[in-house]
Order: C-alpha cells, then structure tokens, then sequence
C-alpha cells in the first residue's frame, strides 16, 4: 500500500469552502477519491484533514474527536450566521461595553468550562429531512435544532482588546464556536458573534503536520505526496496489533478473527501478543491489524457476545 493512500493535512485559507479545497487537493495530486474528516466554515482558516483514496475510509474514526481552535468573539453586535459573514440581527450600546471589566470577561469566559447542552447555529451543515441547514435559512426557511450535549475541555482568554477578545478553546467533537461566541455575549449582557476562527488541532494532527493549499499546489506530485500520512499513521490514537500473513491472509478472504488469533502473531511482537490475548483496553475500542510491514491491514472492534473481533474496515484485497 503506497502514499497515494492515506490523510493529508491542509492549512485552510479564508474565503474558501471546505468541499472545494477537497478538490483542490484532489486535482492537484491526482487521485481517484478525496474527502475530509469535519468541515471548516468558509471564513475559518486552519486545520482541515483530508483523506485520499482509502483514506476517505478513516473519517468515521477521525470525526469525533477533539478539537482545538483559537477564535476571536466580537462584542457588541450579532450577526444572523453567527461569524462576519452574516446580517446584523441585533446590537448593543458602546455604554454596556465600557461597563465590562477584565475580571467579568475572564470569569464568563472560563464558566463555559465543562460539559453543557449547545444550541447549534440555524446556519449550519445540520440536516433537516436531508437539506443543510445554511441552504434551508438562505432560502428563508428557519429550522432550530434542539440543544445537544459537548464538553469544552478547556477555555481561555488570550487577549482582551474590547470590542475584541481572544480565546483559546479544546472541545469535543460537534461544539460551534460560533454558537460559543454568542453565548459569551449573551452571559456578558451584551451580543456578540465570532470575527475570526483558526483550528489549531484535529483528529491527532496539529499545525506542525500541514502544509498551505497554494504550497500543496505549487509543488511537483511526488513532493506533494511526502506530505501524505500513511494510514496506520492517521490512526495514531489507536492500540495496534502486528499479524503475520497467516492472519493477513485471514483477513484478505474476509475470515473472522478470533481472541485466539494471538497465536499467528508475528513471533517478534511478544509484547502485542500478551496485549491482544489480554488487554481489555483491546476490548474496549478499535484496534488497528497491521502486517510485518506496518501497513494497515484492517481496523476491527471487539465483539464480547461472541469472543471475536469484527471488521470495521479492511485495506487488504
């Protein structure tokens, strides 16, 4: 399995839609199939993970995770998309503004720590009976989506310079740093929306780990792929367990595979061979299968009503 198959991590530039930085990617390296794993609004720049070929299969695993965004609230007016983009919906006074003190934006900002019910924005990727939601308000059709539940892991402000404050924010999967932007407004008395938004971690990838569009673009192919992770690599989170071919070959003709398996480890994975007969931490998310190679055979999860592990994705043929 070579580099034409794996995650590319892109620094996204503003003005720009998610889907066409996909194809921008996609022409540029020439490749058959490309996808991303979790949108960024136009107006953001940052951190968009992009898989290529059979690395359009890792976006299930890729999605839910952690994400890392430093973003700028704009105090003093809402706008109806929640970001610059939108129509100003509502304003406060300059007076309710120079009444804020240090102390007060510090202490709001870092009460919206923890787990809480988010009211995600009617401008959104959110579907309703198959539409998006930002198609759908354009169109002068409202739909208002009900609370759902995510964790700001950690908040902080970075700069105050009113009517601007800067924060860090470390969230689950599904928060709308918009939709935090207005909330901060709404709990400081006064409206607010998110003037600017840069993701600086996702999915295990971190600013380090991408490389700009118009770099990308500007390269020859086989350049452009050095910066190509492989598919084992993109899934760094994962536990892993090395096979030898008896098990690579188990998997290529779609043959379970069992807690017994251990046995057709490669004998020098003495250590994953205790840790896949034995680790309950195995049992408990998905594993990654690997050949002596390291190249990603298969992703399998635990199936504990049958003592088995079942296939989620498999890369082998």
């Amino acid at each position: 399995m070579t580099k034409e198959n794996g995650v590319i991590v892109i620094d996204k530039p503003a003005g720009i839609s998610s889907a066409k930085v996909v194809a921008r990617v996609k022409k540029t390296l020439g490749v058959k199939k490309a996808g991303h794993a979790g949108t960024l609004d136009p107006f953001a720049t940052g951190l968009l993970v992009c898989g290529i070929n059979k690395g359009t299969k890792l976006s299930r695993f890729l999605l839910g995770g952690e994400k890392k965004y430093t973003g700028i609230v704009h105090l003093g007016f809402e706008t109806d998309t929640l970001d610059p983009t939108g129509a100003v919906v509502r304003q406060t006074h300059r007076k309710v503004l120079d009444s804020l003190s240090e102390d007060m934006i510090l202490k709001t900002v870092a009460g919206f720590k923890g787990i809480q019910q988010q009211q995600p924005p009617v401008y959104s990727a959110l579907k309703h009976k198959g539409q998006p939601l930002y198609r759908l308000a354009r169109q002068g059709k409202i739909v208002t989506k009900p609370p759902r539940e995510i964790e700001i892991i950690s908040i902080a402000v970075k700069k105050i310079d009113l009517p601007s404050v800067t924060i860090d924010v470390h969230c689950s999967s599904g928060t709308y740093i918009r939709s935090l932007a207005r909330d901060i407004g709404e709990k400081l008395g006064c409206a607010g929306h998110l003037s600017s938004l840069v993701r600086t971690y996702a999915c295990g990838f971190s600013m380090e780990n991408s490389i700009s569009l118009t770099e990308l673009e500007n390269m020859d192919k086989d350049s452009a792929f050095k910066y190509v992770v492989s598919l084992s690599e993109s899934l760094s989170f994962m536990p892993v367990v090395s096979v030898c071919d008896k098990t690579i070959d188990k998997i290529k003709f779609g043959q379970r595979i069992g807690a017994g398996d251990e046995a057709a480890l490669c004998s020098d994975s003495v250590t994953v061979h205790s840790q896949f007969a034995n680790c309950k931490r195995l049992q408990e998310s998905f594993v990654r299968i690997v050949d002596k190679n390291g190249e990603l055979a298969a992703v399998v999860e635990y199936d504990k009503n049958f003592n088995r592990y079942n296939y989620c994705c498999v890369f082998i043929s």
